[in-house]
């Protein structure tokens, strides 16, 4: 599988790490900002597991945030972030309160994936894992697949657990030619089937008892006319973009909301009651150049779409051959 397509830690500043649970078949992954990011969050599903998304509200006071923490365990892993907290704190980075103490900000959000590993177990990635993964963070190009959050990841579930397929963590990048970078990372969770946007073929999905093939969960859901709630909340694509451009915390958080059509091109049906599809974004503001946040968000919902489907391919063993490039 080619690895030219890039990476999110192509955006000056920014680090990703993993760290995973191989009996609980769960883990957690982080990105961290260097001198922090202006960020916002576009909340696209129904069923989000989320931690200090409000204060991306443009509205609210803090201006920068200092991680992002991506996580299994569904509710329970969101104690993670708890862990990067103190990653951060220990090395004197964070918001300083009026009292002098150092306050990391970072979001969270999680993905239901607890019964992947022993269900009486009920693993979830905790303070320890979300420590851990900071401890692994590098700006070197992210490993994808199954791994960090991506390692309980699956994908077509409408016929239910023994019919579904793997979904991953993928992530993807580009540069124009001004010097902006645009980079996303993305956990596909999804409760639909991943399409390749180019071809609109099932990479990834709900498999057919019948045939073995790909069943397509919308087809059916149509045909049916009926979609039963035996997995409500269980799934959720994460999503992350981040650029070096300089955005304003409005602007930041139009980018977010641009991105969540990727998802939309990538994962079908997507934004379901079932899904809590979220996209953060985040500027480093490392690059003077000025650009239009029509394009990054652009670009951004059309790498979200590779991320998923490159993730997900390589979790299932490398479905697709080839990662189309395209020209800007």
């Amino acid at each position: 599988m080619p690895r030219e397509h890039g990476c999110i830690t192509r955006v000056d500043g920014v680090r990703v790490g993993h760290a995973v649970d191989d009996d609980g078949v769960t883990g957690c992954s982080v990105i961290l900002f260097d001198q922090g990011a202006v960020a916002g969050v576009d909340i696209g599903g129904s069923a989000p597991a989320t931690r200090e998304t409000e204060l991306l509200d443009p509205t609210n006071m803090i201006e920068r945030i200092h991680g992002i923490a991506l996580t299994g365990g569904s509710v329970f892993g969101l104690k993670s972030s708890d862990g990067v907290q103190s990653f951060l704190r220990e090395r004197g980075v964070g918001y300083r309160s009026s009292a002098g103490v150092i306050i990391p900000i970072v979001p969270a959000a999680a993905i239901y994936d607890l019964e992947m590993g022993d269900p009486a177990i009920h693993h979830a990635p905790d303070r320890k894992m979300g420590y851990s993964a900071c401890e692994t963070a590098s700006s070197d190009m992210s490993p994808e697949g199954l791994v960090g959050c991506g390692v309980g990841a699956t994908c077509g579930r409408i016929l239910g657990n023994e019919n579904r397929m793997r979904g991953g963590l993928g992530s993807s990048s580009i540069t124009l030619s001004n010097g902006v970078t645009v980079g996303t990372l993305v956990v596909c969770n999804a409760w639909g089937d991943v399409l390749d946007p180019d071809t609109g073929q099932i990479v990834a999905g709900a498999i057919d008892p019948k045939t073995d093939k790909f069943l397509d969960t919308e087809a059916y859901m149509f045909a049916e006319n009926t979609v039963g709630t035996t997995f409500f909340g269980s799934n959720t694509t994460l999503c992350v973009v981040a650029t070096n451009a300089r955005f304003s915390r409005e602007q930041i958080t139009k980018i977010a909301n641009m991105a969540q059509d990727g998802i939309a091109r990538a994962v079908r049906p997507s934004h379901t009651l079932y899904d809590g599809d979220i996209v953060f974004a985040a500027s480093t503001g490392t690059l003077e150049t000025e650009v239009n946040l029509n394009i990054v968000g652009a670009l951004a919902a059309r790498l979200i779409a590779r991320s998923i489907v490159h993730g997900v391919s390589l979790a299932n063993g490398g479905l697709k051959t080839e990662v189309k490039e395209f020209n800007v």
